[in-house]
């Protein structure tokens, strides 16, 4: 089995994603960045047990390293990362930064586009002669563009084709790929994910970002004003593109098995989701009627309108969209399609969400209580 090199490796995706790895007997070394309060291997630990609901995972083969990402040579000793890359690996880079906004703009590039770019120096200086360096982007890269995004490079642009940052610097993390494949034969690949959600089979859902970030605002909400009815600033009809956990992470093993894989994969969603659904699930689940609007001024908002549509600084970028992408190269290296979330799958994660949000208010009541 060959070893599979993880930074980042922390993360939703990522942690899920060596889970799996390690059922199937990979050897996996993970890259995780020290906290004040825990070492890299308790943080690993940790993330570990939440993607797997804390059923037991079996770490035999897992090694867990402290690294930091733009830093030379990850702070890591030479010899370390000699040994490290002593044989042919797939090296899978997750780490980004998920903020937005322009004050954070420094700091998301830094990370985004110079950490990477760091990380494919470690790589090329490491690694063994057929190893695969794997940038982890994203479906948004392709910012305000109409018609269907392809599996191939496009060109850096402007922040006003884009909805935030965070898109732009993923499209330039990109062309850093790019640039080392076509004037430094890096063997890299980038792999483009959509909104990535629970497992469509039990419902299991551990991340709130995305339709999860705003449900967990909405819940906070219902419970201090119960039995409201609100407007939301939501196109009913237009369409998130949500990829299941357990889906991404069979395509990301997938891309382990295949020796010979396209350059760029959009993992995404065949079929959409429409956010009348998804506000409907929210509705029927809390104690609040919420009513979605495509258009409607602020000064015609309630106040507690006013709040819930300060709280989607970023989710009301993605709520008038129907994004379409191309999945010829994903579809080369499939044996058979990835289970689509819909309506049902759905609202089975958003149950699970707010049953888990409830059980951890409870729990502070508790501890508070004491």
């Amino acid at each position: 089995m060959k070893t599979i090199i993880i930074n980042g490796a922390n993360g939703y995706v990522a942690s899920n994603f060596i889970n799996k790895l390690l059922t199937q007997k990979y050897k996996v070394i993970a890259l995780v960045r020290p906290s004040i309060k825990f070492s890299p291997t308790e943080r690993m630990k940790a993330a570990l047990a939440e993607s797997s609901d804390d059923e037991y995972v079996n770490s035999t083969n897992l090694k867990v390293y402290s690294y930091s990402l733009l830093h030379k040579d990850f702070l890591i000793p030479q010899e370390q990362l000699e040994d490290t890359f002593s044989e042919e690996v797939d090296y899978f880079h997750f780490a980004a930064s998920l903020k937005f906004d322009f004050k954070s703009k420094e700091e998301i590039f830094e990370t985004n586009v110079g950490g990477l770019g760091n990380s494919i120096q470690v790589f090329s200086k490491f690694a063994k002669f057929n190893s695969r360096f794997f940038f982890i982007g994203t479906a948004y890269s392709c910012g305000r563009f109409s018609g269907r995004f392809e599996e191939k490079f496009y060109p850096n642009d402007d922040i006003d084709k884009f909805r935030n940052y965070y898109e732009q610097s993923k499209r330039f993390a990109e062309n850093v790929v790019k640039k080392q494949i076509d004037n430094h034969g890096l063997n890299g690949h980038v792999i483009r994910l959509s909104q990535v959600v629970g497992n469509n089979k039990t419902g299991v859902t551990k991340t709130d970002y995305g339709i999860f970030d705003f449900t967990k605002r909405i819940h906070s909400l219902a419970f201090r004003n119960p039995n409201q009815t609100v407007r939301v600033h939501v196109n009913p009809v237009s369409t998130q593109n949500l990829i299941p956990i357990d889906t991404v992470v069979n395509y990301l093993l997938r891309a382990v098995e295949v020796k010979h894989i396209p350059v760029i994969m959009n993992f995404i969603a065949k079929k959409q989701v429409k956010n009348i659904h998804i506000i409907k699930s929210i509705s029927n689940l809390l104690p609040i009627n919420i009513v979605p609007e495509k258009k409607f001024a602020r000064h015609e908002m309630t106040a507690l309108e006013r709040i819930i549509s300060a709280g989607m600084s970023f989710t009301e970028s993605y709520i008038d969209t129907n994004l379409q992408f191309d999945t010829s190269n994903l579809d080369k290296i499939l044996m058979v399609d990835g289970h689509e979330a819909n309506e049902n799958t759905v609202h089975k994660m958003l149950e699970y969400f707010i049953d888990n949000l409830a059980t951890q208010k409870r729990k502070r009541v508790m501890v508070s209580g004491l």
